[in-house]
């Protein structure tokens, strides 16, 4: 298999998303996606509108306070949260673009081997970081090796050996063919956004993380924590030149304030604006409300189901838990009824995809269940651990819990620190969770399903079993079978109550002509950066 870049590499033409498999020993291809004419003209347009050099400035008003860990692939964790800043800070050789979930870009092609054993990346010719140093094969085979996040032991117990033939070529060779590693190197883990070798080395992860170097459209100015980031545009970036001099991202965490801020054109795009005061955003003129469905169903897990000495351990409770939410009302109230409600921790958009049936909201069977369960009176069930940018969507699924007896404290966590603790198993009871990562049905899987997932408290070995199987099928109509199969006990047994697939409800301000929110599917936030452009009477 070869994916190239075009003939056209300063217009960044995309191609098709394609998947590889085996079928007789020859690679096939199924189309995914197909770049819109309407994107293909606005890119080959980007030379004329980069002519005049970047220009004014555009402000993101955050929902979270910005981490500098996300400063750096290597430490990304199964979260679509960092892609707000690597899109604009880092390049990778294949990720997720407009049109495609595969596109070329560091790497100008890359090929499969017949027996799907080796991958071959050959770089685009005179990409350099932001420092002036050529991006060559050793920057890639240090960023694969660095990689510590999501996934990494995982994705490298894969890969048998990495050559450098020359300085533009990388070869990955596997253990054994693997349909998934384009996925997780492109788009499941950061392993394939390159760094700068020599700067890393000179200055160190702290050093990096403080003033990051990378080959993206953006580079680095300055961070407050907990005020903003400001980034200026890159000339020399290798798509096209970005339209715009300077992006600010301004930390405000307060959905009010974040409103108030737009509509007093202090910030030209809001994140995450819901409920009344999404209306309100609609009825205010100069203003758009940009709903985008993201890769991100969000989920209750419990936590000590695996524990025979917890209440969660009963499977009834679990289930009691899953039909006392009021999803559809929950929907209306906080994103306007935009949010998918699929029952699955699952994307809809991924691929092998299992629909799991209905769950109804059904209070009186939930009290019906706490009883047969012996909590007859109701149950003081522990703490709630959430994500303080949603701690309103915690509070309504609280509610709808302590209607039929089950009694929760709301605990909620800023962002990064939330990651942290979820990761390092420190919570406890129940989690309201979710993940906008890009994958597939395995890397959901495998991250927050299967024994040593990033995310995964306890787990079913016959689950794991079905995982093992499944990343060594070829054939993919008996890999999905295995993954549908996965995905139905997850469902019978009540690993997870989903919640919703979240539409990600954004403000945008009357200077900005594209804002690029949804121009990546399944992608939250605004990219890629280089077509952000303001109007031109901004």
């Amino acid at each position: 298999m070869v994916l190239k870049s075009g003939s056209d590499a300063r217009a960044g033409q995309l191609l098709d998303h394609r998947k590889a498999g085996q079928d007789g020993g020859t690679t096939r291809f199924t189309r995914r996606t197909m770049l819109s004419a309407a994107a293909a003209a606005a890119l080959a347009g980007g030379e004329a509108v980069a002519a005049a050099g970047p220009k004014g400035k555009i402000v993101w008003a955050a929902h979270i306070s910005l981490a500098p860990l996300w400063f750096d692939p290597a430490d990304t964790l199964g979260l679509v949260t960092p892609f707000m800043l690597l899109y604009a800070m880092h390049d990778a050789l294949i990720k997720p673009m407009p049109g495609t979930l595969a596109a070329p870009s560091l790497a100008a092609s890359h090929t499969v081997s017949a027996d799907g054993l080796s991958h071959e990346f050959a770089l685009r010719d005179g990409v350099k970081f932001h420092n002036g140093e050529a991006v060559t094969a050793d920057d890639v085979v240090f960023s694969f090796q660095r990689y510590r996040g999501n996934a990494a032991r995982f994705l490298h117990s894969k890969v048998a050996s990495v050559e450098t033939p020359d300085p533009r070529r990388v070869i990955f060779r596997l253990h054994k063919p693997w349909m998934d590693f384009l996925t997780y190197y492109s788009s499941v883990t950061g392993a394939g956004w390159i760094v700068p070798r020599k700067y890393v080395e000179r200055v160190g992860d702290d050093g990096f993380r403080k003033a990051p170097i990378g080959a993206g459209p953006y580079k680095f100015v300055s961070f407050d924590p907990g005020v903003e980031l400001v980034l200026e545009a890159f000339e020399g970036y290798w798509r096209k030149m970005p339209s715009v001099k300077t992006l600010v991202f301004k930390v405000i965490p307060d959905e009010s304030t974040r409103l108030v801020a737009l509509k007093q054109r202090e910030v030209d795009i809001a994140y995450s604006i819901r409920g009344e005061l999404a209306e309100d955003l609609k009825r205010t003129p100069g203003l758009a409300l940009k709903p985008v469905v993201i890769n991100s169903p969000f989920w209750i897990y419990f936590a000590d189901q695996w524990d025979p000495k917890s209440p969660w351990h009963d499977v009834r409770l679990r289930k009691a838990v899953d039909l006392a939410v009021d999803r559809a009302s929950i929907n209306r109230a906080l994103t306007l009824g935009h949010s998918p409600i699929t029952n699955s921790i699952v994307p809809r958009s991924y691929e092998y995809y299992w629909q799991p049936p209905a769950t109804p909201y059904d209070p009186a069977q939930a009290r019906a269940l706490l009883a047969e369960a012996g909590f007859g009176g109701g149950i003081d069930a522990g703490d709630y651990f959430c994500d303080s940018s949603y701690g309103n969507l915690g509070e309504a699924v609280i509610n709808n819990l302590r209607e039929v007896g089950i009694r929760l404290k709301l605990r909620p966590i800023e962002r990064a620190a939330f990651n942290k603790g979820y990761t390092e198993k420190k919570f406890r009871n129940l989690i309201q969770g979710s993940s906008g990562a890009f994958g597939n049905a395995a890397a959901r899987m495998e991250t927050f399903v299967v024994k040593d997932g990033a995310y995964v408290h306890g787990n079913y070995p016959d689950i794991d079993e079905l995982f093992a199987r499944q990343a060594d099928e070829m054939d993919r109509g008996k890999r999905e079978a295995i993954l549908h199969r996965m995905q139905q006990l997850v469902s019978e047994r009540v690993v997870y109550a989903p919640i919703w697939q979240l539409a990600f409800l954004n403000g945008q301000g009357s200077r900005v002509e594209e804002s690029g929110l949804g121009l990546i599917e399944g992608h939250p936030y605004s990219a890629p950066y280089e077509d952000v452009r303001l109007k031109p009477d901004a």
